[in-house]
């Protein structure tokens, strides 16, 4: 589970623990003020631990290929295969005025951790998953692969993990390993609270959020179910696949799928069926 000191990451980690996971928890955080979010990977770890499964943190910094490599030869050591691996771990910008050429070049960071280090990390999970015969990798996507979000970086990058997983299916088909792109829906995070807190009472937007455990029960139930291989290649919205699946999200709602709101994944080419 890359990137999930805190927000989406740790959610779908601790979820996983609860579905008995043993989770390898990514991140650059050991101290809690390494971000003004807090989080560290231990502590998601730990997190893994108590609801069930168990969680081992691992500081990694997902610009650092080394470090990428050094990973998951430890997984390789202590495990000898891999069973899903998630690609959460992003390098994320705080929202900015005005338009792309005058915020920071940095936010171009993301098509490196977000997008370049999903690749890494598949490309060193591949031969794990192969190994344990019915893996699944996961993107975590999200509407701004088709629609406005956040600015071009964001929406490459979206766009690029959907196209990414899509491809790394083909290829990866013939060896029962599946690839997917989750999107998720508006999150109940520390940094989306935050950011919420921070605007004017009448632009704050109003309705349920999903739990970031929620996208972590669908990722389990997708891994045990019969429509796994059905489904690899497609970017999916988590809402939709949860119903599907039967998941619902800790308090027992059904998140509700943005589809005709903000667009839906595109439909596959036949060249990748």
């Amino acid at each position: 589970m890359t990137g999930a000191s805190r927000g989406a990451g740790k959610g779908i980690a601790v979820a996983l623990g609860a579905a008995g996971a043993t989770v390898y928890v990514t991140g650059r955080s050991r101290s809690p003020e390494a971000s003004p979010h807090g989080g560290t990977v231990d502590e998601t770890a730990a997190a893994v631990s108590d609801a069930g499964g168990h969680g081992v943190g691992v500081q990694v910094d997902h610009a650092d290929d080394e470090a990428v490599a050094a990973l998951f030869a430890q997984v390789r050591k202590d495990q000898g295969r891999l069973d899903i691996l998630v690609n959460n771990a992003a390098q994320v910008a705080d929202p900015a005025p005005g338009g792309f050429w005058e915020r920071p070049l940095s936010a171009a960071d993301l098509i490196t951790v977000g997008l370049r280090s999903h690749y890494v990390a598949a490309w060193h999970a591949a031969p794990l998953l192969i190994a344990g015969r019915r893996g699944l990798i996961v993107n975590t996507g999200h509407y701004g692969a088709v629609s406005y979000h956040q600015g071009p970086a964001y929406g490459a990058q979206k766009a690029g993990a959907d196209k990414m997983a899509a491809d790394m299916a083909k290829e990866l088909r013939p060896h029962d390993v599946a690839a997917v792109s989750i999107w998720m829906g508006g999150l109940d995070t520390e940094r989306a609270r935050a950011a919420i807190a921070a605007l004017p009472a009448d632009r704050r937007p109003g309705g349920p959020r999903e739990s970031p455990q929620f996208t972590g029960r669908v990722i389990a139930a997708l891994h045990a179910s019969d429509l796994r291989m059905e489904l690899s290649g497609r970017s999916l919205i988590g809402a939709e696949l949860g119903a599907r699946l039967g998941v619902t999200d800790i308090d027992g709602t059904a998140p509700l799928s943005l589809r005709y709101e903000k667009g839906g994944p595109p439909e596959l080419h036949p060249s990748l069926s």
